[in-house]
């Protein structure tokens, strides 16, 4: 039988999220205001709603096109939070996307109110975005965090 968890507010997922807005992007960090990339972000979130992470991430490339197959940011996810269909996420939901087809999901952002993304990009650190067709095309599944 699998686990139920309820998954924590969706509201206060938003406000830490919109706490991120502004942070310089710097890969594999997690330092609100000083440095983080797209996965720094949802474990600075998680930091935030739970303390310690469970686990380290292992050292990862920036190369969207990645040809390993394996999902490693989706199994991990899958692993800590509460995965629900992409067509169900709300604003508080972790999407994680596709960036190139071919290739495992490497990159994530949070969704926000206004159908919005809050994201870390390389060029922009994090940012808040229109969540518009061509992210959502890209988008392969939705998580929430566990309450």
């Amino acid at each position: 039988m699998a686990e139920t968890r309820a998954p924590a507010d969706l509201a206060r997922v938003v406000a830490i999220t919109e706490s991120w807005l502004g942070t310089p992007y710097l890969h594999q960090a997690s330092a609100r205001g000083l440095g983080t990339d797209c996965l720094g972000l949802a474990r600075g979130i998680w930091r935030d709603l739970h303390g310690a992470e469970p686990i380290s991430p292992p050292p990862y490339t920036r190369d969207w096109g990645e040809s390993s197959g394996r999902e490693v940011m989706w199994e991990a996810a899958r692993t800590f939070l509460i995965e629900i269909p992409v067509g169900a996420a709300e604003p508080g939901a972790l999407i994680l996307f596709r960036m190139v087809a071919s290739a495992p999901a490497k990159h994530c952002g949070i969704l926000v109110p206004g159908l919005a993304l809050i994201h870390a990009r390389e060029t922009t650190g994090v940012t808040r975005e229109p969540f518009t067709l061509p992210w959502r095309r890209r988008a392969v599944a939705a998580f929430l965090f566990p309450g």
